[in-house]
């Protein structure tokens, strides 16, 4: 089991970086618009099309996905002009959607997304910890929005090329530096016996997010 999981881990890693890396070519490469709109589109109609076979008909998911194909094949030259603002809007969409999750779990009456998860792993949490979880779940929607202005910005401003970087090679080492230092931060902020490692609070963090 262990070396499955760690097959999947590294088909996982090289699926993100192909992606990455075949995007970035798009976005720097004239003449590649079909693949850049293919790539674009990949990971919503992907999402799509598994909603679809979840459901309770088979026969509503053949119509739902010739549709989706006839919405496709109708659209393609415009998709093509376009990919990169598609690109633009489902990654800053994401990131958007990331901060907004964050900082609608900070509103009153409502448990703070960082406790929650803090508390899945120590169980119940002290006054002090409650405080530090709500200011690092803050500091993630920050965060979020944060990635989500830069992309806008550069996309407006900036080179494509730049631009292409910036979401395809910078925004995952971003949220993996992110999870370091806030890490780093608590092991001088928390008590000995009430950390966990980084590790399992990842784990936790996409358990709890699917």
């Amino acid at each position: 089991m262990r070396w499955a999981r760690r097959l999947q881990c590294a088909a996982a890693s090289l699926l993100v970086a192909a992606y990455a890396g075949l995007s970035h070519y798009c976005n720097s490469v004239a003449g590649a618009h079909d693949l850049g709109a293919a790539l674009a589109l990949a990971p919503l109609t992907a999402v799509a099309l598994i909603l679809a076979w979840r459901g309770p008909s088979p026969r509503v998911a053949m119509l739902l996905t010739a549709g989706l194909g006839g919405l496709l094949y109708g659209l393609w030259p415009l998709l093509t002009r376009n990919y990169t603002l598609f690109s633009l809007v489902q990654e800053s969409g994401v990131y958007c959607l990331l901060g907004a999750t964050f900082s609608r779990s900070l509103l009153t009456n409502r448990v703070a997304l960082c406790t929650h998860l803090a508390d899945k792993v120590h169980g119940p949490l002290l006054p002090h910890e409650v405080r530090y979880t709500r200011r690092v779940t803050a500091a993630w929607a920050v965060f979020f929005f944060s990635i989500a202005a830069v992309s806008i910005l550069l996309y407006l401003l900036a080179p494509l090329r730049i631009w292409s970087i910036y979401i395809n090679f910078c925004i995952l080492p971003l949220v993996g530096a992110m999870f370091v230092a806030e890490y780093l931060v608590r092991r001088r902020v928390l008590p000995q016996n009430r950390r966990a490692g980084l590790l399992a609070t990842v784990r936790v963090y996409f358990a709890t997010s699917q």
